[in-house]
């Protein structure tokens, strides 16, 4: 057990935001936290992590229990950094122990050199050495570089100001931070936000090798899929584990609620039928026993409270009257532009491509890519080189990611009346209230209401729209969980073609059966699911980083090699040189010979003496053939 929290309640005025919690962490746990907005999710990780005091309430006592030198990394939504310092000095703080502890070594260090060591220094200098290998205190620059490249920082980075990064910047490197501290219990609170699909792809496969436990709130449904094995609903207060990864956890949601739904029903007919009773029977003086005793039993009911699932959710479901014929859109060599005159950029060009009819299209890429200016292509809004051909029949239902055709003026109720004056009052309202936009939020300004509400009157329209084609630009975003699965559902459900630009994974993963990738000025079209993409992408990085490791090793070797053959033509030269000194000192001393036998020959003893002559004569010959022999030696030494 690394944490275990129970009897936890929170209230802020008069609202019980956490409701006698209970929740036990162990080593290796990966536990998704998951609710609505405003359901206390980041409360409940400020209480866990002692940074507010639970509430006291009616019979509960609030215990936090923890084990022993817990390390505890906890990344908020607002997560701050010291501005003054650079990147690689905050990054270096994650690893102060070791910091310290080389310093220390290296004092020791110092002191063995000019003197011996007492024996406890010895045996400090031992233990900090030991420690310091043990935590792979050599790899640490190694370590902050790879993190930092894997959330998108680059080696510029590391010299530059943490005041100079922007508000999502500082929030990934918080995290880097967090990941280089590797504590025993992680907890982050929506790690996914400013990150795009590479980096967090990469952030996934560093948390899956993840050696403590870790607890993440996240609405990234993929994200959650991929790490956890278990995940907790915080529902009206209360909440609730279940075992198994985010789908897991949507079908045994649904089969508790379904369950406790049924429970609900029985026991209120059961209660309808006892009340009914005493109704009927307690002013009888024959029947007013039995009439008390059923009284005294309703009493003892411990009453299940009413599911979740009863709550009225948003209704969304699209329909159309006119099939089209199966070819239904053609599109060649168009390029992709955007702004006027000399500010005009081309994203893209030559994008050629077909959509046959009940195809369901992702269109993914990097922002600024040109996947909006892609649909708005495709809605013949926007100029263009090349052909777009839509098939006879078609009829397009469009939703667009900034809501740029609601009139900011124009109230909720009457955006949508003025679009279809001949729906009544009443219609309107219905439809209204389908995505759960009701009272008097129909009659506030479009202008000023909520993302998630915009979205959902342009959902309302797209239903009207009755398109058999559906053009949608991140129809996700500011949208709830539960209105997400609503949304994708209805997608699901819908037997018309869809082409949708998206960054929400699990969106692409359930409803694109092929992909449009929009990638350095080029489109590519993917056939398969957004998961075998990402499949093929990651073995694509992976022999990519072979090949590159491969050939990094290759001139490793060839360096090697001419290190070899530089070391053996010093080793020759430096032969040559000792052959040819030791040439010319054999030179020297015959030519000293030869200089001593020549002024023998004047002298009268040899001279005179034919037999001593002759052998200085020979061994003058035999000098001057060596002379000879050892300058040829020289010569092609020297060549």
């Amino acid at each position: 057990m690394l944490i275990s929290c129970t009897g936890i309640n929170k209230f802020y005025a008069d609202n019980h935001v956490l409701r006698s919690i209970s929740l036990t962490v162990e080593n290796q746990d990966r536990i998704g936290l998951v609710g609505d907005n405003g359901c206390g999710k980041s409360t409940f990780l400020r209480v866990l992590t002692e940074q507010e005091l639970p509430d006291a309430y009616e019979h509960d006592e609030p215990v936090i229990a923890k084990a022993p030198h817990l390390r505890i990394g906890y990344l908020a939504q607002n997560a701050g950094l010291d501005g003054s310092k650079t990147v690689g000095e905050e990054m270096q703080d994650a690893f102060s122990p070791l910091l310290s502890a080389r310093e220390t070594m290296r004092q020791l260090e110092e002191k063995m050199a000019q003197t011996a060591l007492t024996p406890d220094e010895t045996e400090e200098y031992s233990r900090l050495a030991a420690f310091f290998e043990t935590n792979d205190g050599y790899t640490t620059d190694v370590r902050i570089r790879t993190v930092l490249f894997g959330m998108g920082f680059s080696e510029g980075d590391l010299s530059r100001t943490i005041s100079g990064f922007s508000g999502g910047e500082k929030t990934r490197l918080a995290l880097c931070k967090l990941l280089l501290e590797s504590p025993d219990l992680l907890i982050l609170d929506e790690p996914t936000n400013h990150l795009d699909f590479q980096t967090v792809g990469w952030l996934e496969e560093y948390l899956k090798g993840w050696r403590g436990a870790m607890l993440i709130v996240s609405h990234d449904r993929f994200f959650l899929d991929r790490l956890c094995t278990s995940i907790c609903e915080l529902e009206r207060g209360e909440l609730t584990r279940y075992k198994g990864n985010y789908s897991a956890f949507t079908a045994l949601r649904a089969e508790a609620r379904e369950r406790q739904q049924k429970e609900y029903d029985a026991q209120q007919r059961e209660i309808a039928k006892l009340e009914d009773y005493v109704a009927r029977n307690k002013v009888r003086a024959s029947t007013a026993k039995a009439a008390k005793s059923r009284e005294k039993q309703l009493e003892k009911i411990e009453r299940i409270e009413r599911p979740y699932a009863a709550a009225k959710t948003a209704r969304l479901q699209f329909t159309y009257a006119v099939t089209p014929p199966i070819d239904l859109l053609e599109v060649k060599n168009i390029d992709l532009t955007v702004g006027k005159g000399s500010a005009q950029k081309t994203l893209a060009e030559g994008i050629s491509f077909t959509v046959r009819r009940g195809e369901k299209i992702g269109i993914i890429g990097e922002n600024g890519a040109g996947k909006s200016t892609l649909l708005k292509v495709l809605r013949n809004i926007l100029p263009h080189r090349g052909l777009v051909r839509w098939a006879a029949g078609t009829r397009l239902g469009c939703f667009e990611q900034e809501s740029e055709s609601l009139n900011p003026y124009a109230t909720v109720f009457d955006e949508l009346h003025d679009r279809y004056p001949s729906l009544s009052d009443y219609e309107v309202r219905s439809l209204l209230g389908q995505v759960r936009l009701t009272g008097e939020n129909v009659f506030k300004e479009t202008g000023v209401i909520s993302g998630g509400e915009r979205a959902k009157l342009c959902f309302a329209i797209l239903m009207m729209e009755h398109g058999n084609v559906l053009l949608l630009d991140e129809p996700t975003n500011h949208l709830d969980l539960a209105t997400k699965e609503i949304l994708e559902q209805a997608l699901s459900d819908f037997d018309g073609t869809i082409l949708f630009v998206s960054h929400d994974r699990y969106l692409l993963e359930r409803i694109a059966d092929n992909l449009l990738v929009l990638e350095n000025g080029a489109l590519e079209r993917f056939k398969g699911r957004f998961s075998a993409y990402q499949e093929q992408i990651r073995r694509k990085t992976e022999t990519e980083q072979a090949a590159a490791a491969a050939e990094k090793q290759q001139k490793q070797e060839e360096l090697r090699k001419n290190n070899y053959r530089s070391k053996e033509q010093r080793s020759l030269e430096a032969k040559r040189r000792a052959e040819q000194k030791r040439i010319e000192q054999e030179i020297d001393t015959l030519s000293a010979e030869q200089n001593t036998l020549q002024e023998s020959l004047s002298d009268p003893a040899v001279a005179g003496d034919y037999e001593a002559m002759h052998a200085v004569c020979a061994r003058l010959e035999e000098i001057r053939q060596q002379q000879d022999a050892l300058l040829d030696a020289l010569i092609l030494l020297e060549e």
